[in-house]
């Protein structure tokens, strides 16, 4: 376990040597971390993991002699430790990092060059080291995901509406893609319509909705500019682009947008939150999981403000309990439940309204 106040110690691992240099220098300039080491793949990676003993290992999914993900899974099985994807924006890329993610990676981001300026990639890239540094190693699951039997399609297409105005809103960050797996997958195909933001990258956004719609009763999709939220549908927000709810008619729709960052994010909880508390009010329930920093408590306290139901989830299922605790702590949360207790606690605030 790493001493309180000293350096948190990492090693990067990526067959690119550009990359290498480009991580190596981005993470040197933060005061609070340091590169021991770097590696070309997976074997060199394993002798100085054992000889350097890091806190946190960033790992490259296409590498020669043994890929990322083979070596992810050994490593959680005979060293768990806490692992950042450092990939490239491909969609193959994409889905296979959702599978690392599965597996038992904390975060997975978008390779130097990609979506971020230097700038902007210094603070993603140190804000997951640091939020993977204090993160809690869970048991990834043995079973594959392409072994879930096949759901029936009329449970995809069934549009039984609970509750004409109900809404749920979702946020998330570091842990959140198998924390919202977790709660999607035990909502049933009637559940009034969701809209979740997770931190994730532009192209990983897609194949981290199109896995869910796999794993759920519910439809799941990246959203659109002016796609409806309807019962039985579940909306992601696009990888970089914010998304925030309107009222459309009888009913709701999403506009999905540039902008600033807000809270260093975009996607950000607090806009779609905040979108949410004005457009929804008392008809919205606003859920809160891992992840690291605060974004997310401003919005989920203007929806209890002005009526919403709201839920964080509880450190000790948290991966990082950061986001939840600062929403606890301006006093925007009415329920703290364990991530296995909050499918239940929604499916029955949507049906016993």
């Amino acid at each position: 376990m790493r001493d309180a106040g000293s350096k948190i110690k990492i090693l990067v691992v990526d067959d690119s040597a550009i990359v290498r240099k480009i991580l190596t220098e981005t993470i040197s300039a933060e005061k609070d971390m340091e590169v021991v080491g770097t590696a070309p793949d997976p074997f060199v990676a394993r002798d100085k993991i054992l000889a350097l003993r890091p806190d946190v290992l960033t790992l490259d999914i296409e590498m020669p002699r043994m890929d990322g993900l083979t070596f992810l899974k050994k490593l959680m099985v005979y060293h768990p430790m806490p692992v950042i994807i450092i990939s490239s924006l491909t969609q193959a890329s994409a889905e296979i990092s959702m599978e690392a993610l599965r597996c038992g990676a904390v975060e997975v981001m978008a390779k130097p060059g990609g979506p971020y300026s230097i700038g902007e990639l210094r603070h993603a890239l140190s804000s997951k080291l640091r939020a993977a540094a204090n993160a809690r190693i869970r048991r990834p699951m043995v079973q594959e995901a392409s072994s879930s039997p096949a759901l029936p399609q009329a449970s995809k297409t069934e549009r039984r509406p609970a509750s004409s105005n109900a809404i749920i809103a979702i946020g998330a960050s570091t842990g959140g893609t198998e924390a919202i797996r977790v709660v999607l997958e035990q909502l049933p195909a009637s559940t009034p319509g969701v809209v979740i933001a997770q931190h994730i990258p532009p192209v990983f956004s897609a194949a981290f909705a199109a896995r869910l719609n796999k794993l759920c009763a519910m439809e799941v999709i990246e959203a659109k500019d002016g796609d409806e939220v309807v019962p039985g549908l579940a909306l992601v927000a696009p990888g970089d682009f914010h998304m925030v709810l309107r009222r459309g008619g009888a009913g709701y729709c999403v506009e999905v947008r540039g902008g600033p960052q807000v809270c260093y994010q975009r996607p950000s909880v607090d806009v779609l939150f905040s979108s949410v508390a004005e457009a929804a009010g008392r008809d919205a329930i606003g859920v809160l999981l891992t992840g690291m920093g605060a974004d997310g408590a401003q919005g989920l306290l203007r929806m209890k403000q002005k009526g919403a139901r709201t839920i964080a989830q509880d450190e000790a299922s948290c991966v990082v309990y950061g986001m939840p605790r600062e929403a606890v702590k301006v006093g925007a949360v009415d329920t703290i439940l364990p991530l296995s207790a909050i499918p239940d606690s929604l499916t029955e605030m949507c049906f016993t309204r």
